[in-house]
């Protein structure tokens, strides 16, 4: 396809692979389109070369040649944004190569390794990070595409079978494929009584009692994938070589399953393993843990043990209340948690000898970059443990003049104040420190209802007062979304208690009380927290390639008529809009020494409006219903600006100072000290280097106009 935006010069493409030893691709390669393609496909890219550095040595020399051909350079840590930011420059620095990831738990005297005295991948340090626990690889990312890794991420349906089937009858994954382009049908009619082959009715203890039109479904959440074989405890335990070495423990179930087939390769989309593939699970991903290979009991090493009658991870006691995780920029949060899933952490086990905890670092639900790290982040674990740039204990981070520094609390304590929150705007960060938490296994899952106008706004408020005064292991979500292809909008809440059943189960009594509409499905059991990450994509259904457009709020309550509003704007919502209440508090308000302020900390909620449509679908009101959402009706209980991983495309200069109140003076004044000419430009970041506030367009990409 012809381009009407200009390539690197011949003479400039050499210079710039002579400086870097990762690759660099300039417009007209096919390579070129494969890393600078977006998440949201409503991005015109004008960039005239990528580059995939390898280490924060090749970031810094990618700086300094932009400045010396005084060129702009954007950066990309994913490729989830939807204002196109990381894209907008004239090169782009990709950082999907920078992937080396490890665990370590902390010293006796809570301590950790620094980032400076670990080995680069590839490289040689100077200390190993934590105990001989892993087999760490030191192979050096590959030129290949990085599509061609993304087999394993293919698949959100691992959360929940059972919401895999409910949301795609007769297997079909493609979202929205057979609904209309304008309004979304609101089917009067009952709904059709769900087919599912595991269905079974829960004892009055699991929250059934209160409402007997509830469907209760036996969570086997990975579906026939994992259906218990003929020795529940035998699995295939991948080495560190690639190998595959059974193991097997004794049992006298029946074989109930077969093996699923491998997942299929797309070639043509670097983000395909978005797309929803319920007959095609992600294959587990290998463990290079050598616990995890010495321990017969490695009930730990697939999370689809969590499934089986003895499955003892729910009692297992960690050792260490927390562990650090140091990760390069490349990785995206699903692989982390598959990291983070195969490689725990030896813990006691109340059966007695040896058992294992997985570690994950708190983060917002699949999918999302490394970017989050410091952008806020809040997700699952958010109320137990605050949010994810609130866990970040140091950075490597490359400065708008090349300069490579370490920055954490001791070290440029200024910039680590402003990193945590807003750090696009100051530095590219190559490589996180952070902390990670035990999570055995959470009572998790959806309760899913039909969406109707008249009876919505009580259910919503039921929701609401359920979760008043909830403790922090517990998070909830509400959201209204579109239904199933060709049938109804729905009405979803999402709960995540962070611990076993038998504590969080009196939460999905009250929660799954209300007696309003007969409840569609309720599969919410326990699960390893792997697959809940899953569990929002799932959901969303969220496309690659579709126009995204978002918005959200922190608000200081829910009152009855902002409810009502609510519901009577959502009624009349094109297709592909999804509008999110989503409960904060919690640890969220134990922070205060980075740049997102105390009030927006005191938020009872978040809430924002995620909206999707086909790239060839016009239709304004996919943005002004969200819009006016959002600055009108929630006006009244907003709390100044998102959190700043909402920001979008198009945000008006006002929302993005109001996502750091009374800190926005402070936070100029460190830009002026470390990016005094705003060589990040391509980023949030709404004033131009002469400190005047500038409009979206003027930093950001162009879109496709509707």
């Amino acid at each position: 396809m012809a381009s009407n935006f200009p390539s690197l010069s011949d003479v400039h493409y050499q210079e710039l692979k002579s400086t870097v030893r990762g690759d660099a691709y300039r417009r007209g390669d096919p390579s070129f389109l494969d890393y600078s393609r977006m998440f949201n496909g409503d991005v015109k890219v004008s960039a005239m070369a990528v580059v995939c550095p390898l280490d924060a040595p090749d970031v810094s020399q990618v700086i300094l040649f932009c400045r010396k051909h005084s060129i702009s350079a954007s950066v990309k840590a994913g490729g989830y944004g939807t204002a196109g930011w990381a894209v907008g420059g004239d090169i782009i620095i990709d950082l999907c190569k920078i992937t080396g990831i490890d665990i370590e738990p902390p010293a006796a005297d809570g301590s950790f390794t620094s980032i400076r005295d670990m080995p680069l991948l590839g490289g040689k340090g100077k200390v190993k990070a934590g105990p001989p626990l892993l087999v760490r690889s030191a192979t050096v990312a590959s030129s290949k595409r990085r599509r061609e890794d993304d087999d394993e991420l293919r698949s959100y349906d691992l959360a929940s079978a059972t919401v895999a089937d409910f949301l795609h009858p007769g297997g079909s994954s493609a979202p929205f494929a057979d609904r209309p382009h304008v309004t979304r049908r609101r089917l009067e009619s009952a709904a059709p009584a769900l087919e599912t082959p595991q269905m079974s009715t829960y004892p009055a203890t699991s929250g059934s009692s209160h409402n007997p039109n509830t469907t209760l479904l036996s969570s086997n959440s990975l579906g026939s994938s994992i259906a218990m074989v003929s020795n529940p405890l035998a699995f295939n335990l991948p080495s560190t070589d690639g190998a595959t070495t059974a193991v097997a423990l004794p049992s006298a179930l029946s074989d109930t399953s077969s093996k699923p087939p491998p997942c299929s390769s797309s070639l043509d989309d670097p983000f395909s393993y978005l797309d929803d593939t319920p007959n095609n699970p992600a294959p587990p991903v290998a463990s290079t843990s050598r616990l995890a290979q010495s321990m017969p009991n490695a009930l730990f090493a697939t999370p689809s043990f969590l499934e089986s009658p003895t499955n003892m991870l729910t009692y297992a006691m960690p050792i260490y209340s927390h562990a650090f995780l140091t990760f390069g920029a490349g990785k995206r949060q699903k692989e982390i948690d598959q990291f983070s899933a195969a490689n725990p952490l030896e813990a006691t086990s109340l059966a007695g000898g040896r058992g294992a905890v997985p570690y994950h670092v708190p983060s917002a639900a699949h999918p999302v970059g490394s970017a989050i790290m410091i952008l806020g982040g809040f997700g699952f674990l958010g109320r137990l443990h605050g949010l994810s740039s609130d866990n970040l204990v140091e950075a490597e981070v490359v400065l708008a003049d090349g300069q490579i520094i370490v920055v954490s609390h001791n070290e440029h304590p200024d910039l680590w104040w402003a990193l945590r929150g807003a750090g696009p705007a100051f530095g590219v960060v190559t490589r996180y420190k952070t902390r990670a938490y035990p999570v055995p296994v959470v009572f998790a899952g959806n309760l899913i209802y039909r969406f109707h106008r008249a009876t919505a706004p009580s259910l919503v408020k039921h929701f609401r007062d359920c979760v008043k005064g909830a403790p922090r292991e517990l998070y909830a979500n509400v959201l209204l979304t579109a239904g199933p292809a060709g049938q109804d909008s729905l009405v979803v809440i999402q709960m995540c208690y962070v611990g076993p059943k038998v504590k969080g189960q009196e939460f999905l009594q009250a929660i799954s009380s209300w007696d309003g509409e007969r409840c569609l499905l309720n599969e919410v059991d326990e699960k390893s927290f792997l697959h809940q990450q899953d569990s929002v994509a799932q959901v969303l259904r969220g496309k690659a390639g579709n126009k995204w457009f978002i918005r959200s709020a922190l608000i200081s309550s829910l009152p009855d008529d902002i409810v009502n509003k609510t519901v009577l704007q959502f009624a009349d919502t094109p297709v592909g809009c999804t509008w999110l209440f989503e409960l904060a508090g919690g640890a969220l308000g134990d922070f205060e020494d980075n740049c997102i302020p105390k009030a927006q900390r005191q938020a009872s909620f978040t809430v924002a409006a995620l909206h999707q449509w086909d790239i060839d679908f016009q239709d304004p009101r996919c943005v002004h219903s969200a819009e006016e959402w959002i600055a009108e009706t929630l006006a009244p209980v907003t709390l100044g600006g998102p959190l700043p991983s909402f920001l979008g495309r198009q945000e008006p200069p006002g929302r993005v100072i109001a996502c750091y109140g009374e800190n926005w003076a402070r936070l100029c004044e460190v830009k002026k000290k470390y990016d005094p000419d705003n060589f990040f430009r391509n980023s949030f970041w709404p004033l131009n280097a002469k400190g005047e506030i500038i409009e979206p367009e003027e930093h950001e990409p162009q879109h496709i106009q509707f």
